[in-house]
């Protein structure tokens, strides 16, 4: 189960008129889930009534709906001013979601104990206060043995196969280098003895076959039948 994310809206005491109709508006849209649009009607609603602790509620609701968690805190903050217990708990309550939503989580379960010293009745701070202690205490605690057992023996397997791979490249690039190594050599270039050696033989040879077809091919005078 998630922590319990509420933002209560505020309507602005009717003797303060000033930004009052703006309020109401914004307070329609966000019902609306028009988060942007009810954020500006209050920001609007705050420059008839600069420094209204109702107004920066809601601003800071509209803000955390948004995701807008660190505005939304800002917000919450301002809302502390005012003297209503029940508006100082709720916007500590709300003040806790936000820092448990940027992974704050002590300075969230502060909050929520603040809200509580203002409410003990407020079961949902009582929730969110021990629904924030457990996750902190799960992430606080060491891996088991066995987890860590295995952490440890992936590593070892990993550096092993690094290894090998290693030796298998430095072995290919040894044999790589016998083979280049081993190779035949280049012949060498004939000397100009040995050429004209040949030469002569094969010029030799030439006339012996041409000597052997003349023989051959019966020249001489017809005898007379």
């Amino acid at each position: 189960m998630a922590v319990i994310l509420t933002a209560l809206l505020l309507p602005i005491p009717a003797q303060s008129q000033p930004g009052r109709g703006k309020v109401k508006q914004g307070n329609k849209l966000y019902q609306e889930k028009k988060y942007d649009a009810a954020r500006n009607r209050y920001q609007d609603a705050l420059l008839d009534a600069p420094g209204s602790p109702v107004i920066q509620f809601n601003l800071g609701d509209a803000a955390y709906q948004m995701k807008s968690y660190d505005k939304a805190l800002e917000s919450f903050q301002k809302t502390l001013s005012v003297k209503d217990a029940r508006i100082q708990s709720q916007a500590y309550f709300n003040i806790g979601n936000a820092l448990y939503r940027t992974n704050k989580w002590p300075e969230a379960i502060a909050a929520y104990q603040e809200a509580l010293k203002l409410n003990p009745d407020d079961q949902d701070a009582k929730y969110n206060l021990e629904y924030v202690r457990n996750k902190l205490k799960e992430n606080a605690q060491p891996q088991p043995q066995d987890q860590q057992q295995q952490q440890q023996q992936q590593q070892q397997e990993q550096q092993k196969n690094q290894n090998q791979d290693q030796q298998n490249q430095q072995e290919q690039q040894q044999n790589q280098q016998q083979e280049q190594q081993s190779g035949e050599q280049p012949e060498k270039e004939m000397s100009k003895e040995q050429a004209e050696q040949i030469l002569k033989a094969m010029n030799e040879d030439q006339k012996d076959k041409q000597k052997k077809t003349v023989r051959a091919s019966g020249a001489g005078v017809d005898k007379d039948w």
